[in-house]
């Protein structure tokens, strides 16, 4: 297979297997995520102008393919504008990095460049649900059966810390301290953030239930949350995680009317956040506790509780209050995986 741009692919295996890893030291799942950016827009330029992989070239790069794949990502692929915003990110940082390797091709990067960020409109309520609604999903597991057991201890978890779910399913035992006065969690967080969560007394006592069920041999190199596979412990992946809180969540539905007709893992965080913040938590302990490196985003549930408020009082004033009556790109099935894989991006 003869490769029209070479440099193009040892430029993106460089990125991605030796500068970001090694150089920039980030963790496998940012460069999991910018693998999946590139990978997206290479496939995006191969359709969009009728080509193989072999043939893409540092020439189809423009401001106008980078707008038109941010475009097919809104229309096609429904992104949010926080979405579009880290793919534009990803690219521009390659082709930043492009133009630190080769100066001459510092213009894609310049041209990247001129590609403006989309602003978000901010979002003045968030997703969660009521405590109400939390004990009827807790009540669905059967703790008799393994999962039913593993099921409700991680939800217990999730809210309880208000964790991230990938923080949550990278724990270790050694991340675990209950010998304590004051329990807590060790989670590893965004940008190689550690922070100290303390956990509920009652937490501690499932979480001591779920290990001696779970972690009998005690073995230190594996995740407080694994699934077994040919004898393996594996960590549990996200999916299986959104499928089985999706599950709970529409079992209590039917009981409860409180259960929102989504439920994700991150709701739980936003619902545990909420709940602190309207119990007179302040807000900058909230901050610290989430792990936000910036206040301004953890204003997001005093702005959400305020909107609700409001929400919730002009439901009560009817039509007659004396107020009221004042006027006044479809993703292409390439067979080039030893392509990909040959320059990283698989």
């Amino acid at each position: 297979m003869k490769i029209k741009d070479k440099r193009l692919f040892e430029l993106l295996k460089e990125y991605l297997t030796v500068y970001l890893p090694s150089q920039r030291t980030v963790s496998p799942n940012t460069v999991k995520s910018y693998r999946e950016t590139l990978n997206l827009y290479i496939e995006f330029l191969c359709s969009s102008n009728n080509l193989q992989l072999k043939d893409i070239s540092f020439k189809n790069i423009s401001v106008g393919s980078i707008n038109a794949f941010l475009k097919w990502l809104e229309d096609e692929r429904h992104c949010g504008l926080t979405t579009l915003n880290h793919r534009l990110s990803v690219i521009r940082a390659f082709l930043k990095y492009v133009g630190m390797k080769v100066p001459t091709y510092n213009d894609y990067y310049l041209s990247a460049s001129q590609v403006a960020k989309r602003k978000p409109e901010r979002k003045l309520t968030v997703d969660h649900f009521s405590e109400e609604a939390l004990n009827v999903i807790l009540s669905q597991p059967d703790p008799q059966t393994r999962k039913g057991h593993r099921d409700l201890f991680y939800m217990i978890l999730l809210y309880d810390t208000g964790a991230r779910d990938c923080e949550i399913l990278n724990l270790m035992p050694k991340d675990v301290v209950t010998e304590t006065g004051s329990p807590y969690i060790i989670v590893h967080g965004k940008g190689k953030q550690i922070r100290m969560i303390p956990i509920m007394k009652e937490t501690v006592q499932h979480y001591k239930s779920y290990m001696k069920r779970f972690h009998q041999d005690k073995e230190n190199n594996v995740p407080v949350f694994y699934t077994e596979i040919h004898g393996a412990k594996h960590t549990m992946s996200d999916d299986n995680v959104a499928r089985f809180i999706k599950k709970y969540a529409s079992l209590a539905r039917s009981t409860c009317a409180d259960v929102p007709e989504r439920v994700t893992p991150h709701m739980y965080r936003h619902s545990r956040a909420l709940n602190l913040y309207r119990k007179g938590v302040p807000l900058p302990l909230i901050s610290e506790w989430l792990g936000h490196s910036n206040l301004e985003t953890t204003l997001i549930y005093a702005y959400a509780d305020t909107e609700m408020k409001r929400a919730a009082i002009e439901e009560v004033t009817n039509t007659n209050h004396p107020i009221r009556k004042t006027k006044g790109f479809e993703s292409v099935a390439l067979d080039n995986d030893t392509l990909k894989r040959l320059y990283g991006l698989r």
